[in-house]
């Protein structure tokens, strides 16, 4: 880590929660890390045993605070997460909509930080967004950097308004490339293929086109045209992906509506 730390303190022990607590062990973290969850999974629970956690521990004041619970949860556990944030506590919301200063506000504290993972980043191949107050210290920025690491890359410090659009595009996305699978197998269904065959072509064609795209030099609508011969087959079907009111009008009303609702999550 960028600079030492007494210990982690987890509060919200679900899928994003436990990816990086699965990603802080694997890694080697030396500190304590204590996990705070009202119904801990099997996983954690084996943690614990295992003396790799400690598992919903007496609450005291955190040296770092993650806090990995729904927005919606927020308001109903503040007295339970003010019991965790000290003169020192560093806080990192992982948490949709709730401003940093909103987050200061009712923790009590302006050492506030932001961060959009995505689900990829279960299996270490994901995309974390930071997003840091503009007084924050450097070695609060590199120290959260490093320790988002075991999610995969990590992108910022973004400024706040930059925040939904991005959180619209890479929190979002793995959603929008599940449902581009989803749809894929479906359609080839309905054009007489075995549904296991369609959703094996389907999901193998999405991660290997990612795969090629991350390997390439060449930006996506060039991969595009690479593929797609004039007057074939490819061709007819991107004429109607991308007709008016396809799939790129589409995708940014999509997004446009994804920063609304996180806008409207931050009462902003």
């Amino acid at each position: 880590m960028a600079r030492p730390e007494p210990g982690l303190t987890l509060v919200g022990g679900g899928r994003m929660g436990s990816a990086l607590a699965g990603g802080w062990i694997k890694s080697g973290y030396a500190g304590p890390i204590a996990i705070h969850d009202p119904a801990p999974s099997n996983q954690l629970k084996s943690w614990n045993d295992a003396g790799k956690i400690s598992l919903n521990p007496d609450p005291v004041p955190a040296s770092t605070l993650i806090v990995a619970v729904k927005p919606q949860v927020f308001p109903k556990i503040l007295d339970d997460l003010r019991a965790f944030v000290g003169p020192d506590t560093l806080v990192l919301s992982i948490m949709a909509g709730i401003t940093l200063s909103s987050l200061a506000k009712k923790l009590g504290t302006s050492r506030v930080a932001r961060a959009m993972p995505n689900t990829p980043g279960l299996v270490g191949e994901g995309m974390t967004l930071l997003c840091m107050p503009e007084d924050a210290a450097s070695d609060d920025t590199a120290y959260l950097q490093e320790l988002l690491t075991p999610l995969g890359a990590v992108e910022g410090p973004l400024g706040e308004d930059q925040i939904s659009a991005a959180t619209a595009l890479s929190g979002c996305g793995p959603a929008y490339a599940f449902l581009l699978a989803e749809v894929m197998a479906a359609a080839g269904v309905a054009h007489g293929l075995d549904e296991q065959l369609a959703l094996r072509l389907a999901q193998k064609t999405v991660q290997g086109a990612g795969a090629l795209m991350m390997d390439s030099d060449e930006p996506p609508s060039m991969l595009r045209e690479n593929v797609t011969s004039p007057g074939g087959v490819t061709k007819a079907a991107l004429d109607v992906l991308m007709r008016d009111g396809g799939m790129p009008s589409l995708m940014k009303e999509a997004v446009a509506e994804a920063i609304r609702r996180d806008r409207e999550l931050s009462g902003d």
